[in-house]
Order: structure tokens, then C-alpha cells, then sequence
């Protein structure tokens, strides 16, 4: 028994000293990392906490008072506006898959196939993601302008069509806002896509053309499988960033005609600074990160199924 507790004594000891000295080789390291982890500590980590603690409480302003348990939440959920709002951020979702997520793809096979003036368009795709998120919705905004002075309908009024309400049409309003997200945002992810197609070893299109394969087949066989990670990562990328679209309805809209383009960072965010219900906004905040995570577990559940077969 004496044997064994020396010898666990001085692997103790033993565990010990490398640590020491482990912290002794690398305290360069570990300085260089710890303004980043306090970083994340008190501007996400710890705003993220307090939010999901401040959730269960009533608040005065964005002060909690007393201790309501889930009743935040229920006010939320029971409220119509947020079953309203619930179906437009998927409808904003849907929309923008069938605009947004197809189109960079697409763009980016064309750049790469280009031999000349790739450089330029190359930078022409990505020129709008460049403008401010705000100044786009601005102008966007004038562009559909449902008056007699709007950019588009003073074209229309050219060819003898009558003016249109453009946002003010409950109908419309989503796709036009979801169109104006399309166009700002498909650079970023067109010159990603193109990064990928560039990373395709140009022998496997020789060998299939050798074998007498076509655009299509080569596209099926070839391109498609080779990006199909990137176009994983993106398709979570997008779902999850259009779920948080507030920009473009606050400026274009503020959530009308009749809450008609009303999305949940946009209710939370009248919630908090309109109606100053902090419990409240945070509880809606919480429910859209819930929403969001069921929605990637369950895709990368569907993700490996697909892989198996």
C-alpha cells in the first residue's frame, strides 16, 4: 500500500512540474490570448448571460424588478403579432433561398469560367456588398417610392403601366426586401463559391472529357460534389442570418404594411426600445436562438443521412 502511494505521489509531483513548466514555455502564448478571451467575456459571454437571467424577470425599463419565471415568454408567444411575425421571418427564409442562395453559385461557375475580365467582375459582384447596410435600404427604399415620384414608377408611367405600390403592398413587400438583401449580400458569397471552384483539380474535367462527358455531367459529377461542403456552410450561413434580418424592414418598412414584413429581430428590438420591455425582447430573443438551433440540428441530422446513403 506504501509502494502504491509513492508512486502515485510522485506522479503527482511528476504532473506537477510539467505543468509548471509547460506555463513557464508558453506564458507568451497564453499573454497573447487572454485579451481575446476577455473580449468575448464581457462583450458576448457575459451580455448573453445576463440577457437569458434578465428573460425570467419583469422589468422596468431594462431593469428587472421581480422574478416572473416564464411569463415573458408566454406574453411572446401568446401575442398574435408574433404569430405573425413568426411566419414572416420563414417566409423571408423561403424567399430568400429561392432569390439568394442558388444565384452566387451560379454567378461564381460563370466568373471561373471566364478567360478574360474575371478580375473585373470579380470586383463588380462584390461592389455592393461594400455600400452600408443602411444606405442600401435607403435606396432601395426611393427606388420603390409607391408615389408618383418613385424611381420605378416614373419608368413604368414611361411604358404607359400604372404606378405600383411596391412596399406598401402587404403581397410584395417581403420579396422586395428580401430581393434588396439578395443584392447586397450575393458577392460576399459568390467570391467564396469561386474560391472553392478554384480549389477543383482541373485534371478530373480532363479525364471526364475524355470519357465523352458533357456541361451537365461534368457539373453532377465533378463541381457539384467538390463545393457541396462550401454550399453546406452557406446554406446555414444564410438561413441563419435572414432568421436575424432587421436592417433592411426597419429602414424600408418598419415591419408594415400591418406588421406584413415584421421580422423577430425587428418585433424584439420595438420591444426593447419602442415599448421598453426588456423582459420581453430578450424572452423573444431567446425563443429565436432556441428556433435557430433546432433548425442546424436538425439539417445536420438530415446532412449525415444523406451521407450514409
Amino acid at each position: 500500500m506504501s509502494v502504491h502511494a509513492g508512486v502515485k505521489s510522485n506522479s503527482s509531483k511528476r504532473q506537477k512540474k510539467q505543468l509548471i513548466l509547460y506555463w513557464l514555455r508558453e506564458w507568451s502564448s497564453w499573454l497573447l490570448i487572454i485579451p481575446t478571451l476577455l473580449f468575448f467575456f464581457f462583450f458576448a459571454w457575459q451580455p448573453l448571460f445576463s440577457g437569458l437571467v434578465l428573460s425570467f424577470f419583469k422589468t422596468q425599463g431594462f431593469k428587472g424588478v421581480e422574478l416572473n419565471g416564464l411569463q415573458n415568454y408566454m406574453d411572446v408567444i401568446q401575442n398574435s403579432v408574433f404569430q405573425q411575425t413568426l411566419i414572416n421571418t420563414f417566409l423571408y427564409v423561403f424567399w430568400s433561398l429561392i432569390f439568394g442562395f442558388f444565384v452566387p453559385v451560379i454567378v461564381a461557375i460563370i466568373i471561373n469560367e471566364m478567360r478574360h475580365g474575371s478580375s473585373f467582375f470579380r470586383f463588380s459582384v462584390y461592389f455592393p456588398s461594400m455600400v452600408p447596410g443602411i444606405a442600401a435600404a435607403l435606396m432601395w427604399m426611393f427606388l420603390f417610392n409607391p408615389g408618383e415620384g418613385g424611381v420605378l414608377n416614373i419608368i413604368l408611367d414611361k411604358i404607359g403601366i400604372p404606378a405600383q405600390e411596391w412596399l406598401q403592398n402587404p403581397k410584395m413587400s417581403i420579396i422586395l426586401i428580401v430581393l434588396t438583401i439578395t443584392w447586397r449580400n450575393f458577392g460576399g458569397a459568390t467570391l467564396l463559391y469561386l474560391a472553392s471552384l478554384q480549389g477543383v483539380n482541373n485534371e478530373l474535367y480532363e479525364a471526364a472529357s475524355i470519357d465523352g462527358a458533357g456541361i451537365w455531367r461534368k457539373f453532377r459529377s465533378i463541381t457539384l460534389p467538390q463545393i457541396a461542403p462550401m454550399i453546406s456552410l452557406m446554406l446555414i450561413l444564410q438561413i441563419s442570418g435572414v432568421f436575424q434580418v432587421f436592417n433592411e424592414p426597419l429602414i424600408m418598412t418598419e415591419g408594415g404594411p400591418s406588421n406584413a414584413s415584421m421580422s423577430l429581430m425587428l418585433q424584439s428590438y420595438f420591444y426593447a426600445f419602442r415599448y421598453f420591455e426588456a423582459g420581453h425582447s430578450l424572452a423573444l430573443g431567446v425563443i429565436t436562438f432556441v428556433i435557430l438551433m433546432i433548425l442546424t440540428i436538425y439539417y445536420f441530422k438530415l446532412e449525415k443521412k444523406w451521407e450514409k446513403e
